[in-house]
């Protein structure tokens, strides 16, 4: 496609698979696009995925790597990646390598329709307690935000760029996917889900337990409460003190 696509991948602690997915994003873009960028963020990672990234650039020139000194959360790392997206299209992706990103080619021609392109996971390679979690809580962001939304957390969408600066989440965490969503509605802008596959666990494993659904809803529900029942939107630029910071650090803003 004669398009450029920014692709953000959030990173915490991944040095064992973060190799893998620069590798596999940029063969995946190399056929799809006709320009692009590979952001990684790096989230106070402790172990040695900085060190990996900064190997990986000296031999692509369309990577990036932006530095939190500390971990300041997923909703501030995407934030941080979608700042500094240049390209008229701008992608995320996790860097856990569970996604196909040739799938990207499927996202990508509806991003011409649409305003928002989302992926839904076929064949979830998760444990049937993460499966029931996932149900239960789409199910609930149905119902809350009356978002037709079938896989509200699937880490592989695609924005158009001139849209995205009014979608900046400022949850940090569980919300993430569901303000951008829902902010997204509200904004009247057009959304579409397409299928993509979602494969097994090949670097790190996931954190998510039956322990966080109490965490969860004492996040979503005044979220909820705040945002749809009172119809209080915070301004994207209304960011943490901390993230203001360390964004100003890194020299996004």
């Amino acid at each position: 496609m004669d398009v450029g696509l920014s692709l953000i991948f959030p990173a915490l602690d991944e040095e064992d698979g973060i190799v893998f997915a620069i590798h596999e994003a940029q063969s995946s873009l190399d056929r799809l696009v006709t320009k692009y960028q590979i952001i990684v963020v790096n989230d106070g990672s402790r172990d040695g995925t900085e060190a990996k990234v900064e190997a990986e650039m000296e031999k692509t020139p369309q990577l990036q790597l932006i530095n939190h000194h500390t971990n300041l959360g997923y909703g501030t790392t995407l934030r941080t990646g979608f700042q500094a997206a240049a390209c008229s299209l701008v992608a995320f992706s996790d860097a856990d390598c569970q996604f196909d990103l040739m799938d990207l080619s499927l996202l990508l021609p509806l991003a011409g329709q649409y305003d928002v392109v989302c992926g839904y996971r076929i064949g979830r390679e998760n444990c049937w307690h993460r499966l029931f979690l996932a149900w239960g809580y789409n199910t609930l962001i149905r119902r809350l935000f009356d978002l037709s939304i079938r896989d509200c957390d699937c880490a592989l969408k695609v924005f158009r760029r001139e849209t995205l600066e009014h979608l900046l989440p400022t949850a940090d965490d569980v919300c993430v996917n569901t303000e951008m969503l829902w902010r997204a509605k509200r904004m009247g802008l057009t959304m579409v889900e397409v299928g993509v596959q979602h494969r097994p666990w090949v670097f790190g494993q996931s954190k998510v337990s039956l322990l966080d659904v109490p965490r969860t809803l004492r996040t979503l529900i005044p979220f909820w409460w705040s945002h749809v029942v009172f119809g209080k939107t915070p301004l994207a630029a209304n960011v943490h003190a901390a993230e203001r910071k360390e964004v100003a650090r890194n020299g996004v803003m």
